[in-house]
């Protein structure tokens, strides 16, 4: 797939069906998120692949984050709630979640660390894409709530940046379209 095809035509697709996805295609998508530019070469990610029931490591951090403030009721109501966040953990054969690891080290600019991440993720959209796949890229109050490190045994500090939900697609990918780059651009010619 020509570069700028793959860079057009991704899309998120959010239906996909549960086939699990070989082993080679999962570390062929790892593999271009860490050839992300990262400043200092902090490489400040983290990748969480979660297939199978080891997708219940997630579904029971939504439950948890479902619940939160509640008492610790076992209402029906209640129960549902948390199955339901559970539940969200299973809608893709695989799930990678992606962190940022803020290296505290001199010269290191924290929000850099977040854009280097930021990229792994295009990249690995992108490659998802190249390997015919689907995928949407999850975010949400959830994915950055304290429990969500907890689960994943992150610091404070870190931040789970999102959750890739991937699979074969099960539906047609949407169309898109974008403003066009003269419409967001301001070109700077002239130091005056």
């Amino acid at each position: 797939m020509e570069l700028f095809e793959a860079i057009h035509g991704r899309r998120s697709v959010g239906k996909v069906k549960q086939d699990p996805i070989a082993r080679e295609k999962i570390e062929r998508i790892l593999e271009a998120g860490i050839w992300a530019p990262n400043h200092r070469l902090t490489e400040p990610w983290r990748f969480f692949v979660m297939t199978g029931e080891g997708r219940g490591k997630l579904g029971n951090a939504y439950a948890a984050i479902a619940r939160e403030g509640e008492p610790e009721s076992e209402s029906e109501e209640s129960l549902a709630k948390a199955e339901a966040a559970r539940k969200k953990a299973y809608r893709a054969p695989l799930v990678i979640g992606v962190a940022v690891v803020p290296q505290d080290r001199s010269g290191v600019i924290e929000i850099e660390e977040y854009g280097a991440v930021f990229a792994a993720v295009q990249n690995m959209l992108l490659a998802i894409h190249g390997l015919e796949l689907a995928a949407v890229w999850r975010t949400g109050e959830p994915c950055y709530h304290p429990l969500m490190n907890e689960a994943f045994g992150l610091r404070e500090q870190d931040r789970m940046l999102g959750l890739l939900y991937i699979g074969e697609p099960d539906m047609d990918v949407p169309a898109s379209r974008r403003q066009p780059a003269s419409s967001k651009t301001i070109w700077i010619e002239d130091a005056k």
